[in-house]
């Protein structure tokens, strides 16, 4: 048994880097002003607040007023996603987007449908990428929204984002590109990306659980989901988590500091995991062999279960995590592996590993040492 944890389970999320913990002390403790109060610690909230604003603005490649601080990620999909279409809705109640999205996503615009809102939900290839073309050709006069991940969560494949922007842009057609698990590790500029609005998540780039950042662009009309108070101009009623709103953006800004010299080094790693873990028979790589996040490797193994291998792993001190869910005792295969096409048994088989900073090649090295026994084990179980 390893002697400490080997995390590999970076896609669920990030331990909080010391330095962002520093940022943020001060406005836990001593610095606790309401950023709406006029004296002098209410203005050290809200000279914090813009500061951070300005930070995550510079990585976004937009202006500080189109950055909206939530609670976290799912908040951020959802105020997108429903502000857009209720403030567009005598427009037309038309939706797109992917049946891969996280659950954050799938579950709005399924919310949305109780509304008289339509999804077109588009298909896949083998490798879990959308067709920009698939996208031009699903929009009508009714469309009122696209939205499209940048990358999987589960099987790390990057999407065409892009290229589907220039066609939502052409169109005049807001976009909205859910960048959770992308932040950090690919490039963030919404002119690039023609993105309208786009969501983050900070505990998944080493900064605070809780906290959530929607872009949105100047001239958007939307529509906000929480009443209350005037903040985040509108958007977000709700007293500042000024502690949380600090962390955030000094999580981002390291992340981009730091990503050429760390997101090679993780690339290596994770070639060599795929590498090692291919030799296993019966074994197969899911989402896009090059195309895919620099951290993550997910697989599928025939004739066992995901769940199985993680408790084999954790009993032997990893952690990482498979698509499947567990519900009422029975094993649920992956939606997002079904969406590719493979078989429930195969589905069912599935394994993600998604290294971060502290990663080495001993890491993988360990559990390339012990991951070949742990599935010929379970086969003969289950013979």
């Amino acid at each position: 048994m390893s002697e400490r944890t080997i995390y590999l389970d970076h896609a669920a999320t990030t331990a909080l880097d010391a330095r962002v913990l520093e940022a943020m002390i001060p406005y836990l403790t001593t610095e606790y002003g309401n950023a709406s109060s006029i004296y002098t610690l209410g203005r050290h909230a809200l000279q914090a607040i813009d500061h951070s604003r300005e930070q995550v603005a510079d990585i976004l490649h937009c202006r500080p007023t189109e950055i909206a601080f939530v609670g976290c990620g799912s908040e951020s999909d959802n105020l997108a996603i429903k502000g857009i279409a209720f403030a567009a809705q005598k427009k037309g109640q038309h939706l797109i987007t992917s049946p891969i999205e996280h659950h954050a996503v799938l579950h709005t615009c399924q919310y949305l449908e109780r509304f008289g809102f339509k999804t077109t939900y588009l298909s896949v290839d083998k490798y879990g990428r959308v067709d920009p073309d698939d996208v031009g050709r699903a929009i009508t006069d009714q469309t009122v929204l696209v939205s499209v991940m940048y990358a999987n969560n589960e099987v790390g494949t990057i999407e065409p984002i892009a290229e589907i922007g220039r066609i939502c842009r052409a169109k005049k057609l807001p976009f909205h590109v859910d960048a959770v698990q992308a932040a950090g590790a690919l490039p963030l500029d919404v002119s690039v990306l023609h993105a309208d609005l786009l969501s983050l998540s900070a505990h998944k780039f080493y900064g605070p659980k809780g906290m959530g950042m929607l872009y949105v662009r100047q001239g958007m009309r939307i529509l906000p989901q929480l009443q209350g108070g005037s903040q985040e101009r509108g958007r977000r009623a709700g007293t500042e988590n000024v502690a949380g709103i600090v962390g955030a953006a000094t999580a981002l800004r390291l992340a981009y500091e730091e990503l050429s010299a760390v997101i090679p080094r993780i690339k290596a790693l994770r070639d060599r995991l795929i590498e090692g873990i291919l030799m296993i028979p019966g074994s197969r790589l899911t989402g896009h062999p090059t195309e895919r996040l620099p951290n993550n490797a997910s697989f599928c193994f025939e004739g066992v279960e995901g769940e199985s291998i993680l408790l084999n792993l954790d009993l032997l001190g990893f952690a990482a995590s498979t698509g499947s869910a567990c519900t009422s005792g029975a094993v649920d295969p992956s939606y997002v592996l079904q969406a590719l096409g493979l078989s429930s048994e195969w589905s069912r088989g599935s394994l993600r590993l998604t290294l971060g900073r502290k990663n080495a090649e001993e890491d993988v090295e360990a559990i390339l040492a012990v991951l070949p026994e742990i599935v010929k084990k379970l086969r003969g179980l289950a013979l």
